[in-house]
């Protein structure tokens, strides 16, 4: 008992420590995930020597499992209406992009090392997926966005170009380790595991929406508990039948996520908070694995390979991909200095230990090495160069209302926050005079930080925040109302 006592008490206190160290991101701007994982490897065997950890298959195990409830919540919380115009091009920079940055980054490392191509390849893939997680953290830090669909094309490039990267590094190991298995087998478990992974993803998406809404359950709190089961389950029944279990629940998150169901708000903001406790204890655990004094002697060449990612493979990837795409130079510029990269090519560099192979030791700490290189080099820089190639767009701070909606299946309305503006006619109005629908209703306003229920003599004043109950259909014109 003491002994469970004392794990659990170092457990509690590292999640604990990495929260509060989390607002280093937002003073410093440093990504907030490599906060958690320097604080992996100061508690652990090459730093205080707290915590000895060493044990590749379960630390890849852990991933795994992360993984797939962290791709779920990426799912969930992307509209589908704002990804649908970038379909093409996301697709497009999460295979295309991806095995072109493999191929450059592979057949340097071979030449720098002395791997073989595929070796160079196999790192190359592992190297290649990227982490919006870790670019919108620093955006944040710095109250900062992107225009045209920018920030769209990343959250969907980062959630897809995860099962691409882990079926590329997955299948140039079965082409080192199996000598029966060729290009032709490996391309045609290409097709299978995106054809089923999709396919998979939508039945268990629609599955989710149906068990949720149909289900009737007694207590509200079984329904995350319902949700959380049904997520390992499509990963292992699209895994085995041969499909991308990654692919699959992200697919599914977005089915789910963008269609109507009970309990949405509760469900999205579970998943959002176990998608962070995913990150951090995937993190923490990595940061355990890794030895600083035997990644410090690879530090030359690891370098070598990270500029070779961020100055050549990923930019020449990008403008490769988007060759046919309506972006501008400068946006595909800007994508190019965003593939930092996060958690997934780190539990990736487990997979060559799994498989035993020679020169797997050095793949995880080349690609340890140009993770945090990454992240440091690229991350800082984030808003200078939006600002120098006029990306940027500010981010208004959402407001948090002291109300909750939570609409059923067949609700049609919905809440809206509207702000109105400095010149906007509607200033020094009663609430009484506006012409809204019958059916409409200013539930509160947000004035300065303090929150009031309006009657029908409240005036108008500028930059006040209304929240507004009404008919998703009536929203646009409610805004003209107030706007005009």
């Amino acid at each position: 008992m003491a002994l469970l006592s004392l794990y659990l008490l170092i457990g509690a206190l590292l999640l604990l420590l990495s929260i509060v160290s989390s607002k280093l991101s937002t003073r410093f701007g440093i990504p907030v995930l490599l906060v958690f994982l320097g604080i992996g490897m100061i508690v652990g065997s090459d730093g205080l020597n707290w915590i000895y950890f060493d044990n590749y298959p379960l630390a890849q195990s852990l991933g795994i499992i992360a993984l797939i409830y962290i791709l779920f919540s990426g799912g969930l919380d992307t509209r589908w209406t704002k990804i649908r115009p970038i379909i093409k091009p996301g697709i497009a920079l999460s295979t295309i992009g991806v095995l072109v940055s493999a191929l450059i980054v592979g057949g340097f490392a071979s030449w720098l090392v002395g791997f073989s191509l595929l070796e160079g390849v196999l790192l190359g893939a592992i190297v290649s997926s990227t982490d919006a997680a870790a670019v919108f953290s620093v955006l944040r830090s710095k109250a900062l966005g992107f225009k045209y669909r920018l920030k769209e094309l990343m959250e969907f490039e980062s959630g897809t170009n995860d099962p691409m990267a882990i079926f590329l590094a997955i299948g140039v190991i079965r082409l080192l380790t199996m000598p029966d298995f060729g290009w032709g087998a490996l391309t045609l478990l290409f097709f299978q595991q995106m054809i089923l992974g999709a396919a998979g993803g939508y039945l268990f998406g629609k599955a989710m929406t149906w068990s949720i809404n149909r289900i009737n359950l007694e207590y509200d709190g079984l329904y995350p508990v319902l949700t959380l089961a049904f997520v390992p389950l499509a990963y292992a029944t699209i895994d085995l039948l041969g499909g991308s279990g990654f692919l699959g629940v992200y697919i599914a998150g977005l089915v789910l996520g963008n269609a109507n169901f009970i309990h949405q708000r509760s469900l999205v903001n579970f998943f959002d908070g176990l998608g962070w406790l995913m990150q951090i204890t995937m993190f923490l655990t990595l940061g355990l694995l890794v030895f600083p004094s035997q990644v410090w002697a690879i530090a030359g060449t690891g370098l070598l390979v990270a500029l070779v990612l961020i100055l050549l493979a990923r930019p020449v990837s990008v403008f490769v991909a988007l060759l046919f795409s309506r972006f501008k130079p400068r946006s595909k510029l800007m994508v190019s200095w965003t593939g930092l990269r996060g958690a997934v090519p780190i539990i990736m560099a487990t997979f060559p230990l799994g498989a035993g192979l020679e020169h797997a030791e050095l793949i995880f700490s080349i690609v340890f090495f140009v993770v945090v290189t990454s992240v440091l080099v690229q991350g800082p820089f984030i808003p200078a160069i939006a600002r120098w190639l006029h990306v940027d767009s500010p981010i208004l701070p959402k407001t948090r209302f002291p109300i909750e909606f939570e609409p059923s299946v067949d609700t049609k309305s919905a809440l809206k926050e509207i702000v109105i503006e400095n010149g906007d006619p509607v200033i020094g109005k009663q609430v009484v005079e506006l012409e809204f629908p019958d059916d409409a209703l200013i539930v509160i306003i947000n004035r300065e930080g303090s929150f009031l229920v309006p009657r029908g003599t409240t005036e108008l004043k500028a930059q006040d925040k209304l929240l507004v109950l009404a008919h998703k259909n009536q929203v646009s014109e409610i805004k003209r109302l107030l706007k005009q």
